[in-house]
């Protein structure tokens, strides 16, 4: 079979290329499930009539709100091959945004997967004359459902299916993809099929997998990243696992036994701090052996390890790592990390403990991908590796990261303004701030936005500092501010956890106070001082953070702090904890 050349083509690509295998599976009534690539593309025909009945025409907006399920997919995939735009969106975000980007893409049918959710729609319908048709996943009474839609389908022939599917060209706009929204509104990017496809070709080159190996999925699948590694994956010849949940990742990992994952840099860290946590309970010669690992793990060099090094590592790996690698089901070939750096101090470890993490880069703008590290083209701590394969990329005299192939999107929705702000030439302007280091391996250093001078006249990268700090294990966030004032300073979210198990055994009298009284504790801000102490000395003394102040309650995407994709609203944030700020500055 000729190489698929729109999206809707990758399920019949996977059914006649790697034939009996599932597609995808997922875990129902406690079982694991699977669906053949076949009976998956019936069921997207079997949506595919039911929309048509429904009125969906070429270019009409379909939202989609839903966790990861096969549901998504098939919905994914149905409303593609009636010519329609899939507006893809995170099942978290603020009213204010659905009701954005519901006014703002023109949604006329909307499916969703729970209840709470489409009350959430349903409470925004009055003010969007445009929105007709909601329906949920999961069956509820008096709930409109997607088996409506399904009955529908049955008065239409599956010829008026193929008949839409055979017309739609390459550059058909196939995504309505809403960017995060750091600052003010969210942009819709228009990507095409050829725009995803592209970057779909230049992405699968380098993953360390083959047909027939299994790929966890429990990233959101609305997102640019994630929903492009589904893409891959099929084209490949993977089988896709859906995790049951975010809390079920290990439970799932050990029966599934993936080749490979994606994850953010905050789920890694998270999986290494419950390691560490474990590891701190271990007493005599194996508490001893853990850390000598440990170690061993943070001085792994990926270009120069002596004998004496290997052979250590050996042992190590043998002893410790195995069981890091046995928590993971035992099979995982790779890891793919992306959406925000990651410590170095991690990729060290794991890829000590033989647990290789790729870092990569992209936005949603590049649909997503951009430049990865991956052992076929090069591998370089400390960067997101080479360019992938047909993407240019240079840098612009002031830094900035410019990017040109067939993966960059056509523009944002209904904002020309802004669409001629980052397109120009061919060139699409990332607003990361980047170098080439060996001529080849792409570092980013910052957000071009989110640099920021003191009055001394001197550049701040917050994201370059954040990433130090966040190495130490009484720090669970940071976000460095100090825009316009003599030095820079930083929002501190300590590890209450951590900090508490060191209060233990150093200040014992701390442990009965208060979360409040303790995190403002003199000792507590002294130990917190020393870890900043530790971190200041990789920076020049015009970067070092000189004062700090503690704030109680992480930052989350439901109290407003972050991104769906986890990155900081960093305006909302210095509004919302202004008298931090003043602390700090006063």
């Amino acid at each position: 079979m000729n190489k698929p050349q729109r999206l809707f083509d990758l399920p019949l690509y996977h059914s006649v290329t790697y034939p009996n295998q599932n597609i995808f599976n997922y875990k129902e009534n406690g079982v694991w499930t699977g669906i053949s690539a076949q009976n998956f593309q019936s069921k997207v025909d079997e949506i595919s009539r039911g929309l048509l009945a429904l009125g969906v025409k070429k270019g009409d907006k379909v939202a989609l709100i839903s966790e990861n399920r096969v549901e998504w997919n098939m919905l994914d995939f149905a409303i593609q091959q009636v010519g329609g735009v899939v507006v893809a969106i995170y099942p978290n975000i603020s009213i204010a945004d659905y009701m954005f980007i519901f006014e703002d893409a023109e949604i006329k049918t909307c499916f969703v997967s729970t209840d709470s959710l489409f009350e959430k729609i349903k409470s925004i319908q009055p003010n969007l004359p445009l929105l007709h048709n909601i329906y949920t996943i999961n069956s509820y009474v008096n709930i409109p459902n997607w088996d409506e839609v399904l009955k529908l389908g049955t008065s239409i022939n599956q010829s008026q299916v193929d008949e839409i599917k055979t017309n739609i060209a390459g550059d058909t706009l196939v995504s309505l993809a809403y960017t995060s929204g750091t600052t003010g509104n969210p942009k819709g990017v228009m990507l095409t099929h050829k725009n995803i496809m592209a970057d779909m070709y230049s992405s699968e080159y380098s993953f360390p997998v083959v047909a027939y190996d299994r790929a966890l999925t429990f990233l959101p699948v609305c997102h640019a990243y994630e929903r492009l590694f589904h893409y891959v994956y099929i084209y490949k010849g993977l089988s896709i696992w859906f995790a049951q949940s975010m809390e079920t990742i290990g439970e799932d990992m050990k029966e599934v036994k993936p080749h490979i994952f994606s994850a953010v840099p905050r789920v890694l860290e998270k999986v290494y701090d419950k390691i560490m946590k474990k590891g701190d309970e271990l007493t005599g010669l194996k508490r001893k052996l853990f850390f000598w690992a440990i170690n061993l793990g943070e001085q792994y060099d990926f270009d120069n390890r002596s004998a004496w090094y290997n052979f250590q590592l050996g042992i190590a790996r043998k002893l410790i790592f195995s069981k890091w690698k046995e928590a993971l089901g035992n099979d995982i070939k790779g890891i793919s990390s992306g959406s925000a750096a990651i410590q170095e101090k991690l990729i060290k470890i794991f890829t000590a403990a033989g647990i290789n993490i790729y870092e990569g880069y992209g936005l949603t703008e590049a649909s997503p991908c951009i430049a990865v590290n991956c052992f076929k083209r090069g591998m370089k701590l400390g960067t997101v590796g080479v360019p992938l394969i047909n993407i240019d990329v240079k840098i612009a005299e002031d830094g900035e990261i410019l990017v040109k192939g067939d993966n960059v999107m056509q523009g944002y929705y209904k904002n020309p303004e802004a669409t001629a702000e980052v397109l120009k030439d061919g060139w699409l302007y990332t607003g990361d701030i980047g170098t080439f280091v060996d001529g080849k391996y792409l570092k980013i250093t910052d957000r071009k936005k989110e640099l920021f001078k003191t009055s001394g006249g001197k550049y701040i990268a917050p994201q370059h500092l954040e990433s130090k700090f966040i190495e130490s294990e009484f720090i669970e966030q940071i976000m460095v501010v100090g825009e316009g004032e003599k030095f820079p300073g930083a929002f501190i979210i300590p590890n209450y956890q951590n900090l508490l198990d060191w209060a233990k055994n150093n200040a014992s009298e701390l442990v009965a106070k208060t979360r409040e009284e303790f995190l403002n504790d003199h000792k507590i801000l002294d130990k917190i001082k020393e870890e900043i102490s530790k971190y200041n000395q990789f920076f020049g003394n015009w970067e070092q953070i000189k004062k700090f102040a503690i704030i109680p309650n992480e930052f989350t995407i439901e109290t407003g702090e972050l991104t769906p994709t986890l990155k900081f609203k960093r305006k909302i944030i210095l509004e919302k904890y202004k008298q931090y700020y003043q602390r700090i500055f006063s």
